[in-house]
């Protein structure tokens, strides 16, 4: 090869290389948005997931054989794009969702996590796990049936969890030869008997049709009386920057950084996860529990080092005083402190097959930081089916939603679920086998 063809491809692979970085640089800094999906049994929740994978061509090629296959092993004359995300055999076998199944696609607008979740009764803790974490819930409804009492039990659960965009998407517009009025007659239904038991104020309606990809990423021409969005293009631009909380100053501290060595010999930073909020270099903050304060001296974010971050950004911290901090401490503002208290009400699901022990003694963990804590008081059980409140029954069994009264073993430091997800949520665990039994909303 000659010096010049040396030269040629030296060059070449510094512009591969500058291309692939400048594209990975393009994808870390992308918006992400987590949505869950919900609806009954036959809605088609995993059709419409794979619809939305295999549209917007983000299925690898030998993931698409292997699903082929398994639909011709199967009888079918078409690919069932339902086995894309119904990975467990008794799913394929009984053609439903039992376990959330989580998938990750990016489009060159947005990065997204979609969590398809079940939609048995008996699988409401799964659900509820699916969910937590989401900014939007897409609740499918099949046009057939119009809306059910699982549609209310699913968009309940959605607004518990303060889920803040919810999408109806009335599937099988195909099967109702797309009626705009069959439409309309399902989103007037839902406005009327749903939405006003719902604390959620963006609510969508889409018809789709998933099997055919009717609205689903390309418009469809077999409804030009619909006039909005695809889905796709719904999740592409849906504003989420407002969601979170910005005004509470949270940082609960998961690790203390000491390099030890001849460059950093003094550094002491506080490594973690913003929770919510915004912190600027100096900041006057509070160490909580102890509640001892200093000022922001420096904030790291990779190797940069920044005037201000913002949730959610994990980002390491200096502060101007030499104070015990460790796994489990929060800072906060000191213009700005969150509630503490010993006895706390809380929204739980119940998680575990053995039922809640009242006076039982169970692990609680919150954010970075976890106790011992005891249930006193069940105050009431929730029919997730009628939205009504039992105060006679305080049975609390799996996928049961109750409210409850904990006695934590030192002052919890929170904000309630509704005005922050992150420092609002709990999770109790069994002292004994450490499983988790139930995850709970602070009010």
């Amino acid at each position: 090869m000659s010096e010049k063809q040396q030269n040629n491809t030296t060059l070449d692979k510094q512009q591969i290389k500058q291309k692939v970085d400048e594209l990975l640089n393009n994808y870390l800094e992308m918006d992400l948005l987590r949505f869950t999906t919900a609806g009954s049994v036959d809605d088609g929740k995993s059709t419409l997931i794979g619809r939305l994978l295999y549209d917007s061509k983000a299925i690898f090629q030998d993931q698409l054989e292997a699903v082929q296959r398994a639909s011709q092993r199967r009888g079918e004359d078409n690919i069932n794009l339902a086995l894309i995300t119904d990975g467990l055999k008794a799913e394929r076998e009984q053609g439903i969702t039992i376990d959330v199944a989580y998938r990750y696609f990016h489009t060159p607008k947005r990065k997204f996590i979609i969590a398809d979740t079940p939609g048995h009764v008996q699988y409401t803790r799964n659900m509820v796990t699916g969910a937590s974490t989401a900014n939007l819930a897409i609740i499918l409804i099949d046009a057939r049936n119009g809306v059910l009492e699982q549609t209310k039990r699913h968009s309940f659960i959605a607004s518990l969890l303060q889920i803040k965009h919810i999408v109806v998407t009335v599937n099988k517009m195909d099967l109702v030869n797309w009626s705009q009025e069959v439409f309309e007659k399902i989103k007037q239904d839902y406005l009327t008997n749903v939405a006003p038991k719902l604390d959620v104020k963006d609510i969508r309606f889409i018809p789709i049709s998933a099997l055919h990809g009717d609205n689903v990423v390309q418009p469809s021409q077999n409804m030009p009386w619909y006039e909005g969005p695809t889905l796709l293009h719904l999740l592409e631009t849906i504003n989420i920057s407002k969601d979170i909380n910005l005004q509470d100053p949270r940082f609960p501290v998961q690790y203390v950084i000491r390099p030890q060595n001849d460059q950093w010999h003094d550094y002491r930073g506080y490594a973690g996860r913003i929770a919510s909020g915004i912190f600027h270099v100096g900041d006057e903050i509070m160490v909580l529990p102890s509640g001892l304060t200093s000022k922001i001296t420096s904030i790291h974010f990779g190797d940069r080092q920044l005037n201000y971050a913002f949730a959610p950004q994990s980002i390491a911290m200096t502060i101007a005083d030499d104070i015990d901090i460790s796994r489990g401490d929060m800072i906060v503002r000191t213009d700005n402190l969150p509630q503490q208290s010993q006895q706390i009400e809380m929204k739980i699901c119940w998680f575990n097959q053995n039922p809640l022990k009242l006076r039982g003694r169970y692990i609680l963990r919150h954010t970075t930081t976890e106790m011992l804590a005891m249930v006193t008081d069940v105050q009431y059980k929730l029919d997730i089916n009628t939205l009504e409140e039992d105060y006679q029954d305080k049975d609390v069994r799996m996928n049961d939603i109750a409210k409850i009264t904990v006695r934590t073993a030192k002052p919890l430091f929170y904000d309630p679920y509704k005005i922050n997800r992150q420092t609002g949520a709990v999770i109790l665990i069994d002292e004994s086998t450490n499983e988790t039994v139930a995850a709970g909303m602070i009010e």
